[in-house]
């Protein structure tokens, strides 16, 4: 507790022990270390009996003074660190020289943190003594811990990974909400509300201005993406970008080479389109890049692979596409919209032919039935290109949204073989279940539950977990809308392993308790309704005989 106080010339408990322990008057003893030790203040000697009269104990006394002396000391740095004297850090390592041998007596450790805080260069061998203890090191302000972190990469790692991994697994639980709503999903919040997340704030704070830091950070993000194309890595570049932009930590946002370009793309997001203006600013970044700049075309990538940028940029496109449509113009350029929009834009006509039709009086309408089957080049690109798929998949929840069964029974089948499974990933699994919530009362034909069931989600559950869950999650929320003898086969069916994971078991658990408390709530069919009449007894009484 009072160690470092002998390397001071200070007296601690073993001095005062040592003296009792070897005088022969110790009270005159106890007196003199009282004196040497004591508030060297000569008025205040004689002021100390009145406290003794008041019953004030000395301790009492002398601690209040300590505290109050400690935390103008502690302001008295604060002021020195903020002020202009050139030799302002000269003095502040001179008083660390001073009070660092007492960093481990707890009531002056809080003025040696605030020293050490305060050092833009706290000097390598104390950074080292307080690497090298624990407990110094879990006390010591973020500051001091930016300058151990820059010279030790696997310790800044240990301290980084746990909040990584609690990034991914919200996103994750985000995914799999049992909350299936069009309003409120994935993609809700906005870029700005999403900056305010716990570990996008503590990352943040952990880089500060430190440039190295935030590099080893992106090394981070850039190593676990590539290692397991999680795509929420990439919001998280995205989102720490941003959050120093918003801080205004010019710093680290004029060294980044996808500052402008993350920030323009941010607005995109916010505003949920990207407009011709803004296009136009994006590919000039692009276009920017020079050849042999690997690791920007990198970032730039992880950029755009971020969920949020895709969803914003395929919604524009799909957005786009419609206005092409109503003005009879194609787009130009590039393979796939040569090849593959002309296919979905036929689907689009067929879909827009099909709706106007049914719109027509009766005596104008036509036999024209509804197409079944889909040009092949749009089955083609679905299968082969990331891009086209991407677009595809949100025309798929572009018709859900319009309510359009017949376009989604044609539409599904195609998508059990997409790029990538993309068509089975959470997030698109996540859009599509809150979508098919707007059509609920559809479920409660054969034919659009086979569609929707058999034709799609069932195909891939017993091979993807994630499938699996999503199914449960789907059946959860419409199981009420869903035609009984569909919602009995489906039960059957997604019914878990062994194999399966907790995840599966609660939700198939939670599935049948609620179709258990349904089935009660309704009427038994051998059970008569009940017309609120009472029963009424009829007197009997005798015959007469008749007489002719």
């Amino acid at each position: 507790m009072f160690a470092g106080l002998p390397e001071l010339g200070i007296s601690n408990g073993e001095d005062l022990k040592e003296t009792l322990t070897n005088c022969t008057e110790p009270l005159k003893a106890i007196d003199q270390f009282q004196t040497e030790n004591g508030i060297l203040l000569p008025t205040l000697q004689s002021a100390l009996p009145f406290l003794d009269l008041h019953g004030t104990p000395r301790l009492e006394f002398h601690q209040s003074v300590f505290d109050e002396l400690r935390d103008k000391l502690m302001e008295r740095v604060a002021t020195i660190a903020e002020g202009k004297d050139e030799d302002r850090y000269g003095k502040l390592k001179e008083l660390l020289e001073k009070s660092f041998p007492l960093v481990k007596m707890p009531s002056i450790q809080p003025v040696v943190m605030q020293v050490l805080k305060h050092l833009p260069k706290v000097p390598e061998k104390k950074l080292k003594l307080v690497m090298a203890d624990k407990e110094l090191y879990k006390v010591c302000a973020v500051e001091v811990k930016r300058q151990i972190w820059q010279e030790n990469q696997a310790l800044f790692g240990d301290e980084v990974s746990p909040l990584l991994k609690q990034y991914i697994v919200a996103k994750e639980a985000a995914l799999f909400s049992s909350d299936l709503s069009i309003l409120h999903n994935f993609f809700s919040p906005s870029p700005k509300a999403r900056r305010q997340g716990e570990v996008v704030l503590k990352l943040t704070q952990m880089i500060g201005k430190n440039v190295k830091l935030y590099d080893m950070v992106l090394q981070f993000l850039r190593t676990l993406f590539l290692r397991t194309r999680n795509v929420h890595y990439c919001t998280l570049r995205a989102e720490l970008l941003m959050s120093l932009h918003d801080l205004d930590i010019s710093e680290i946002c004029s060294v980044d080479s996808c500052h402008k370009f993350t920030w323009c793309l941010d607005a995109c997001i916010r505003e949920k389109f990207v407009d011709a203006k803004r296009a136009r600013e994006l590919q000039g970044f692009l276009d920017g890049v020079k050849k042999g700049q690997d690791e920007v075309l990198g970032d730039l990538s992880m950029i755009l692979c971020d969920p949020f940028a895709s969803n914003t940029l395929v919604l524009s496109t799909v957005r786009n596409l419609q206005e092409l449509l109503s003005q009879d113009a194609l787009p130009r350029e590039l393979d796939v919209v040569t090849r593959f929009l002309p296919a979905m834009l036929s689907v689009l006509v067929d879909d827009y032919t099909f709706t106007v039709e049914q719109k027509l009086p009766s005596e104008e309408k036509t036999s024209l039935s509804y197409p079944t089957a889909l040009p092949d080049n749009f089955n083609k690109y679905l299968h082969e290109n990331r891009v086209a798929c991407e677009m595809g998949l949100y025309y798929a929840l572009h018709i859900a949204k319009q309510r359009n069964k017949n376009a989604l029974q044609r539409l599904l089948p195609a998508l059990v073989e997409t790029y990538n499974d993309m068509a089975f990933g959470d997030i698109f699994l996540h859009l599509l279940t809150a979508h098919l919530t707007l059509l609920s009362d559809e479920f409660g034909t054969e034919e659009f539950c086979s569609a929707v069931f058999d034709g799609f989600l069932l195909t891939a559950f017993s091979s993807k977990e994630n499938v699996h869950r999503h199914n449960l999650r789907l059946l959860l929320h419409l199981h009420q809308k869903v035609l009984p003898s569909c919602v009995e086969t489906l039960v059957k069916t997604l019914e878990p392993s062994k194999q399966s994971s907790d995840q599966v078991k609660e939700l198939f658990t939670k599935l049948t308790e609620k179709l258990e408390a349904l089935k009660k709530s309704l009427p038994q069919p051998d059970e008569a309704p009940s017309l609120g009449l009472h029963p009424v007894k009829v007197p009997t009484t005798a015959s007469t005989p008749t007489s002719l």
